[in-house]
């Protein structure tokens, strides 16, 4: 997509923003016409207060005109930055943005080092709970269970001893004192 550079603008009977707070005569061929069209006139106003008139001029004869459009933009934008903070104008944006981006990269690699740490204790319980096997318990199926569990005389289900602690597990709970 290609820009489409600002032409010469035809006669017409409004002049421009900045001919109008200078008070002179909008010419055909007016260099400021392109940039400051009548209905912005608070755009020239920022530029004008914060650069002067034959300041801008200066820069957008100094600057090819393929280009002139985007040094408008940044004029009007400083401009306005610089109305808004006198003393740091843009500057104290871009340091404020800056320290934001700096505090957000603090951020993520604190946040990367939680994910690590969480990806290895995840993987030292994914280890630990595939080595552990009681009476047939496993603790690796969906269900908590394999076919074994509910079935048979050894079923910890029906082993009586587990809730008196005779069972070999060390529960430390005295189960009769519970409920």
């Amino acid at each position: 997509m290609e820009k489409q550079l600002m032409k010469p603008r035809a006669k017409i009977d409004q002049p421009c923003a900045a001919c109008r707070m200078l008070h002179r005569k909008c010419a055909d061929d007016c260099l400021l016409a392109p940039y400051f069209p009548a209905n912005e006139p608070e755009k020239f106003a920022a530029v004008h207060r914060v650069f002067g008139a034959s300041n801008v001029i200066k820069m957008l004869q100094l600057v090819d005109a393929s280009k002139r459009e985007d040094a408008v933009k940044s004029m009007v934008y400083e401009a306005y930055a610089r109305l808004r903070d006198p003393i740091y104008g843009c500057a104290g944006t871009i340091s404020y943005l800056q320290k934001h981006v700096k505090d957000l990269e603090a951020q993520l690699e604190m946040v990367k080092a939680r994910v690590v740490e969480s990806q290895g204790q995840r993987d030292q319980l994914l280890r630990a709970l595939m080595e552990v096997s009681i009476n047939g318990y496993n603790l690796m199926h969906p269900m908590g269970y394999d076919n074994t569990f509910f079935a048979g005389q050894n079923s910890p289900l029906l082993d009586c001893n587990m809730l008196h602690g005779d069972h070999p597990l060390d529960f430390t709970m005295d189960y009769h004192h519970v409920v």
